[in-house]
């Protein structure tokens, strides 16, 4: 027979999995929204840089926030398995590797505004790619937030193994945004470079 607290537990994580689906549908119809106007506004600029001219693909951080996804999974299954330090580890690992992913669209931003003058109001092309890429940032953000959160109530001793099944909610969100950046890739770095 099962506990109340076992099916209180079990209804929590349950529609904690519903919100997160209905976010991430959300998520998913704007982002579908800014990257249909990047590919319609693709190659409509009159002047300034193309992106064949000055986008180079950031291989090395999108191999940092990919693998991220590796790390957050392997943090909540050494919390399920009760092991807190590999869950620290892994969890300090999958944020490190968004501030790096971050870091590295910092880097890409300061050479296109400095070197090449492309800013939001340079033409089609500077609008689109630092709306959509900028979309996408900002969730990566705001992702690095709720990690560190859960970071500090880890350091605290407050993150237990009956947590696990939370912040596996929490990755499933980590998760679509590193999907989003393979579809975001795909869109500025390969077919936009091609236009």
């Amino acid at each position: 027979m099962i506990t109340t607290e076992e099916f209180v537990k079990e209804q929590g994580a349950g529609r904690g999995r519903i919100g997160m689906f209905g976010l991430i549908a959300a998520e998913s119809a704007i982002f579908t929204i800014f990257i249909v106007a990047y590919l319609f506004y693709l190659g409509k600029s009159q002047s300034g840089p193309r992106p064949k001219d000055v986008l180079e693909p950031p291989f090395l951080f999108t191999i940092c926030l990919l693998s991220s996804s590796l790390t957050i999974y392997a943090a909540v299954k050494h919390l399920r398995r009760g092991r807190a330090a590999g869950f620290a580890a892994y969890w300090l690992a999958t944020i490190a590797l968004g501030v790096a992913f971050i870091f590295g669209t910092a880097a890409e931003w300061h050479r296109l505004i400095y070197v090449y003058g492309l800013t939001i109001r340079t033409n089609l092309f500077g609008t689109t790619y630092y709306s959509l890429v900028g979309l996408h940032g900002f969730h990566v953000i705001a992702g690095l937030i709720f990690l560190s959160v859960v970071m500090v109530f880890t350091f605290l001793g407050a993150i237990k193994p009956h947590h696990a099944e939370r912040l596996d909610v929490l990755s499933m969100y980590w998760h679509f945004v590193d999907v989003v950046w393979v579809v975001v890739f795909a869109v500025v770095y390969v077919v936009g470079r091609s236009a």
